[in-house]
């Protein structure tokens, strides 16, 4: 039995105030900035610690519909940048999603090697923690890559813990697992930081736009 409606078209009446509909995604709403960061990646001569400073902003968008289905969601942006370097370490998009209606949250990220990948996972509105998850060759939650990196640093899965903390900052571990081309084991990709809020959010355009009374 499926467990979506017959009527794929009625969409349902949405709130124009996304930061008051954004379930466990509200703690993540606002710019974010830590000097902290570890990443664990592959080299020839085995796996290279190194760490970084990074600023993610997340901005609430209008309430999105796919027929029935309603979602809140944050745009993001990450940009990471390694000690004593000017040049990005790492540069990410994407949007953070969440479905009230069965507390599946989404991750889509973008980075501009060639990359894309659709997590998920699922959470209850007053969320401590979210878990989300893709793998290759899955095409619901998924990992595209282009035909260099499935040749060289094929990636297999991608993982995100998020926990919130108690003095409302936040720390992530992110793992991918890598096909590195020459090894036989698998390689972990590990990155993990905490997260501080510098920035409040801004409105959605549509709550900006909405007649104050």
């Amino acid at each position: 039995m499926s467990p979506f409606p017959e009527d794929i078209y009625t969409e349902q009446e949405a709130s124009p105030d996304t930061l008051a509909n954004l379930g466990p995604l509200r703690r993540l709403a606002g710019t974010w900035e830590s000097r902290a960061g570890i990443d664990i990646n592959p080299k020839p001569d085995g796996p290279q610690r190194r760490e970084y400073s990074e600023r993610i902003v997340l901005e609430p968008i209008d309430a999105q519909s796919n027929g029935p289905q309603l979602l809140y969601g944050l745009r993001y942006h990450t940009h990471i940048l390694a000690p004593g370097e000017d040049a990005t370490f790492h540069d990410q998009t994407g949007y953070w999603l969440w479905e009230p209606a069965t507390g599946l949250v989404m991750q889509t990220l973008s980075i501009p090697r060639g990359q894309v990948a659709l997590a998920a996972g699922h959470a209850s509105a007053d969320a401590t923690e979210l878990v989300l998850t893709a793998q290759r060759g899955q095409t619901e939650y998924g990992i595209c890559s282009t035909a260099f990196l499935e040749y060289a640093f094929r990636t297999d899965s991608y993982r995100i813990e998020i926990v919130f903390n108690p003095d409302g900052s936040w720390s992530y571990v992110l793992d991918t697992v890598l096909r590195v081309r020459g090894r036989e084991e698998p390689f972990v990709h590990r990155d993990r930081n905490t997260m501080v809020k510098v920035a409040e959010p801004g409105p959605n355009p549509l709550a900006l736009a909405r007649p104050r009374g």
